[in-house]
């Protein structure tokens, strides 16, 4: 006796259908901001990650239509299109919020706060790793390094720094972000939605009134390298066991250099004050914000 597939509980599934287009008026719009971004290189699919970025502008997320889309302008297949949006990160596959909160977890952020962080607003928000606050404002999701470990523990917002965060400076965040206040990164231009960052990225400029100006250089900690190269650091001193005493073998008529109060080569040859561990999150240390 034999059994159907359907009997045995096995769906064999239907084809997909091919994706929507967009409306008339949205495609015109898209294939010429398209054409202006080709010609910027030599070889036409180069364009593919800024106009992956440019349709995801469109939608908040780069959808099979956008796939489409930028396989028909540039005249590939939807595979080599997939392929790569489906690599990069930066490209969502599902519609999010108008805010991405990324917490960096990677290992010096992990172990500077920035486990307990992700922790926290998971629970103060409601939601797991990639998933959308009810009200459409705020996705979370842990990211890996974004190069800002002197920083650390950073929180990305739409790609915006805001460095040496707490959890409870991280929730603040978030509830300004989702009551609609105004929220300044601690570097870079002023905030702007999703779509609005993803226009940006696909390389179309800025156009609110001094954002551009607003984005500013380096902070100061990831210019200490730069200074170093330069010969600006301060002269080398020599400092002193801890007890007082001269080193072994030190000559005792050796110039030694004495640091002014706001000199420190290094924490551990110059304790300073620090905020204390939070007993509740043992995850390490976290800066006070401002700090």
């Amino acid at each position: 006796m034999t059994t159907s597939s359907s009997e045995r509980g096995v769906s064999l599934g239907m084809p997909e259908l091919p994706a929507p287009a967009y409306p008339d008026d949205v495609r015109a719009r898209l294939e010429a901001d398209a054409r202006e971004v080709i010609a910027r290189y030599p070889d036409s699919r180069s364009a593919l990650l800024p106009l992956l970025h440019l349709v995801q502008s469109e939608e908040g997320h780069v959808t099979r239509t956008g796939m489409q889309f930028c396989a028909d302008v540039l005249g590939l297949t939807t595979a080599e299109v997939t392929a790569v949006a489906t690599f990069y990160t930066m490209y969502r596959r599902k519609p999010s919020g108008d805010y991405q909160v990324g917490v960096c977890t990677n290992t010096l952020c992990a172990v500077m706060g920035g486990d307990a962080i992700f922790e926290e607003l998971q629970e103060h928000l409601g939601i797991g790793n990639g998933e959308t606050t009810d009200d459409g404002k705020v996705t979370l999701e842990h990211i890996e390094c974004n190069a800002a470990c002197d920083f650390a523990p950073v929180v990305m917002v739409n790609w915006e720094f805001f460095d040496n965060q707490t959890p409870a400076s991280a929730k603040r965040l978030v509830d300004d972000l989702r009551a609609g206040r105004d929220v300044e990164p601690t570097r870079g231009a002023r905030l702007c939605t999703f779509k609005d960052t993803a226009r940006i990225l696909a390389g179309f400029p800025d156009e609110r009134p001094g954002a551009v100006e607003e984005s500013g250089g380096a902070g100061p900690a990831s210019l200490v390298g730069l200074r170093l190269a330069r010969g600006e650091a301060a002269p080398a001193r020599v400092v002193h066991p801890r007890d007082g005493g001269p080193y072994e073998d030190e000559p005792q008529d050796r110039e030694v250099h004495e640091p002014s109060p706001t000199e420190h080569l290094s924490s551990h040859d110059a304790p300073q004050d620090t905020s204390a561990s939070d007993p509740a999150h043992p995850a390490g240390p976290a800066a006070e914000e401002g700090e």
